[in-house]
């Protein structure tokens, strides 16, 4: 469990742009065009040993008739999985956040100053006056109660699943 949180700790400043750039990119979403759509159609080519059985070729006709259903299906399976990838990262940050602001004593601030705001051990020693020793000991007694807390988030979310 501590190394779930651990990695969150370490990776927040990189989750929280990657959530901006996928809430960009689902604002944005444009999907494939017919063009590019048509164009991977007409010069894809099959697998296997083809067969000639007549001088007219199909193809065109059949991606006439196929395109715009399989380009609208890709197109609504791509936003799909971006709007889920953005759920989940979402939803783990907003837990993270909450679970920081539910410590206790002074471990809120010190815990958002140096993960939310990033500031180093150096400078957080000197913004809270303390060793970056007491640095280390803060950030540990962080680490026990957000575990207790995940251990809580976790159990709530089987339970509910399971009823």
């Amino acid at each position: 469990m501590s190394e779930r949180i651990e990695k969150i700790m370490q990776e927040y400043q990189q989750m929280v742009m990657e959530r901006t750039c996928l809430e960009n990119q689902i604002l944005n979403f444009k999907g494939i065009t017919e063009t590019e759509m048509i164009d991977s159609m007409y010069f894809s080519h099959p697998e296997g040993e083809r067969v000639q059985t007549s001088g007219v070729s199909e193809k065109t006709a059949t991606i006439a008739m196929t395109y715009r259903n399989k380009m609208e299906r890709i197109n609504l399976d791509w936003r799909e999985h971006l709007e889920k990838k953005h759920s989940m990262l979402a939803e783990e940050l907003i837990f993270f956040e909450a679970a920081v602001l539910s410590l206790s004593g002074i471990l809120p601030d010190f815990i958002s100053d140096m993960v939310i705001e990033g500031l180093t051990w150096d400078d957080l020693a000197d913004k809270y006056h303390v060793s970056r020793t007491m640095v280390a000991k803060y950030r540990k007694k962080a680490i026990r109660e957000l575990q207790i807390l995940y251990a809580i988030h976790d159990k709530e979310i089987a339970e509910y699943i399971l009823s």
